[in-house]
């Protein structure tokens, strides 16, 4: 499930946009203008943004470019959204940042299929694709986690740490990088709850031997690996 702000002064619109959203499982989060977009995102960061162009007071388009111009803000995956269908319409929207662009009216099915397509690509731990590496599978629809076939008992908090390990591996993300985002920068916590969840993890996996994968890189943070064979 994502959280996907949709930003749209039409309230029929955004009404109609959310409800199929939410059916898709994902949860919506609504603002009327770019002014109360920007006081949401600030609260916490949403894990996609459908914006529209024609927007009073600040237009769509520039708050795209705001989200692409701040560090804290600009890797949020952007759909934008208009009536301007021209080609350079489509071509000044992507120019801002935007991941993809949709030309209304549009169907509840499209919406869904981009929505999860830019998912996939920019966030994918925020969908429900399962994921496997070397025998070592999680599945976000059913919440479960097997290694070799048998089940592995996860608290939520490691489940959402593995998944987001799986789905960018061989990559190094420091404490407070993953606090953000596995815990949300919305949740205020010491870095060193990291490293507890870290054991926690890794104490599960010990039986298959995929806690191996779960790799510290000294003053760094931590890299999810399966480079470093698990022993069958």
């Amino acid at each position: 499930m994502a959280r996907i702000l949709i930003v749209e002064d039409e309230a029929d619109i955004r009404e109609l946009i959310g409800y199929n959203l939410q059916k898709a499982g994902h949860e919506p989060l609504h603002a009327a203008s770019a002014e109360e977009a920007l006081d949401i995102v600030r609260a916490a960061l949403p894990d996609l943004v459908v914006i529209d162009w024609m927007l009073p007071g600040m237009s769509g388009i520039d708050l795209a470019r705001r989200l692409r111009a701040t560090k804290r803000t600009e890797s949020v995956p952007i759909i934008m959204v208009t009536a301007r269908g021209a080609e350079e319409d489509k071509l000044k929207g992507l120019d801002t940042g935007a991941d993809d662009y949709m030309t209304k009216p549009f169907s509840p099915r499209e919406l869904n299929a981009r929505v999860k397509a830019v998912l996939r690509r920019r966030a994918p731990q925020a969908t429900d694709d399962a994921v496997e590496v070397e025998g070592l599978r999680l599945d976000p629809a059913s919440r479960r986690v097997t290694a070799r076939g048998d089940t592995v008992e996860l608290g939520p908090t490691e489940f959402r740490l593995l998944h987001f390990f799986m789905t960018h591996p061989e990559r190094v993300y420091s404490r407070a990088q993953l606090l953000d985002r596995v815990w949300g920068d919305h949740v205020y916590v010491e870095e060193r709850t990291v490293d507890v969840h870290i054991r926690r993890l890794r104490k599960a996996l010990e039986a298959s031997r995929h806690d191996a994968f779960i790799q510290t890189v000294r003053s760094a943070g931590y890299r999810f690996s399966a480079g470093q064979q698990a022993p069958a």
